[in-house]
């Protein structure tokens, strides 16, 4: 994994179960009009850190609070939207990878995440995953519990 990321809040997402069908809902619509359809967020700057974030970054997702997922980014793409403004689209790996549940405030765009920040993956281990709120995974990570 890379030492740089990038953490966005996932507005109007609720879970990441909400998350995950808004993604294979926009590749359908890309993938019927003929478009790419790999996921993708746009965003009006360009990270100055491109270099470091193609070489195994993730969009780290802060839903509801707390940061659940993240996302391999796969490229960024110089776009011009219809109001002729220059924007950056982060193309992401489909593969939606749970992450151990943290709190995070809310903040405005994307920020840098370095790896030694960035919340572990969760490792299933071959028992069948709990889903559990995320105030409560944080609660339990914070006493060194973790759900899996």
């Amino acid at each position: 994994m890379s030492g740089l990321n990038l953490i966005k809040l996932c507005v109007g997402a609720e879970s990441v179960e909400d998350h995950k069908a808004w993604i294979a809902h926009r590749m359908e619509q890309r993938r019927a009009s003929g478009e790419d359809p790999r996921p993708r967020h746009t965003t009006r700057m360009r990270p100055k850190r491109a270099d470091e974030l193609l070489d195994g970054g993730s969009l780290y997702w802060v839903t509801k609070g707390y940061v659940t997922h993240r996302q391999l980014i796969e490229n960024l793409q110089e776009t011009t939207g219809d109001d002729g403004i220059r924007r950056c689209n982060i193309i992401l790996k489909p593969e939606v990878i749970l992450v151990q549940t943290r709190f995070k405030r809310p903040f405005q765009g994307w920020r840098y995440l370095t790896a030694e920040d960035a919340p572990p993956d969760l490792k299933n281990q071959g028992r069948k995953a709990i889903n559990l709120p995320p105030h409560l995974a944080t609660e339990l990570d914070s006493i060194g519990v973790v759900a899996v």
